[in-house]
């Protein structure tokens, strides 16, 4: 990155020049949404002075994969299908990514499915390593999504399973029954995101108070924060810092 140069005025006296893009207070406290990410949290100009400003992420589209999905992908496939009746109506698509399955769940089959992944002897994925949210906020309707990550150390498989929920309904039943290691984390998703789990058996916030408002990780929650002071200078939050280039 190169320092903008003055540009002389009609005496020859040099003058600064604004970069482009900077202002002396940034809006970043609603980050905008967009096809294209644009530095870091979606803003303009990198409010958040981390290098990020110039990053554009083009969102490449998730497509449906078909039949063969290829190594045993069709048997995890197959053997699901085969145990669980409500098969059809509980898969919405199938994907392959960067190596992985991905089973996207209707979400109130989720648990349902998750049992018999644990349960069938053809499958027997007895670990739940990870529940974690994500926020899909200006491409996806249902932007909230829940990601399980299931392993079977019978067959060393590992399958990716996703759920969708909207933001003003979103829950989903909890799988803490089928795999009790979903409980913190099912707790941090709530935390973070907001995503509700039924018939979680407790379920409480496990990051921030009890009595804090929002969920942080969602996209469109204020940045925020609080002045620090370092060796005599006073280091504004992000959403009070100028914009960079």
């Amino acid at each position: 990155m190169t320092a903008p140069q003055d540009k002389p005025n009609d005496g020859g006296v040099p003058v600064p020049v604004t970069p482009a893009g900077a202002s002396s207070g940034a809006p970043a406290e609603h980050p905008p949404s967009s096809p294209a990410g644009r530095g870091m949290f979606g803003n303009q100009g990198s409010g958040d002075v981390s290098g990020y400003g110039g990053l554009v992420r083009q969102r490449r589209p998730i497509e449906a994969a078909s039949r063969p999905f290829g190594g045993y992908f069709d048997e995890v496939y197959d053997a699901l299908e085969e145990a669980y009746p409500g098969f059809a109506d509980a898969i919405e698509k199938v994907v392959v990514d960067r190596g992985e399955l991905t089973l996207h769940i209707r979400p109130e089959r989720i648990a349902e499915v998750c049992q018999v992944m644990r349960d069938d002897l053809a499958l027997r994925f007895e670990l739940c390593s990870s529940v974690s949210g994500v926020d899909y906020l200006g491409a996806d309707e249902r932007r909230l999504h829940v990601v399980y990550h299931l392993t079977s150390m019978t067959y060393r498989r590992r399958v990716r399973l996703e759920a969708a929920v909207p933001v003003e309904d979103p829950h989903l039943p909890s799988v803490t029954a089928v795999y009790p290691t979903a409980d913190w984390q099912e707790r941090e998703a709530y935390d973070m995101f907001g995503i509700v789990f039924d018939g979680h058996p407790s379920l409480t916030r496990i990051l921030m108070p009890d009595d804090w408002e929002g969920h942080p990780q969602r996209k469109d929650y204020p940045l925020g924060g609080v002045p620090v002071e370092y060796k005599g200078a006073e280091i504004p939050p992000p959403d009070r810092r100028r914009s960079y280039q």
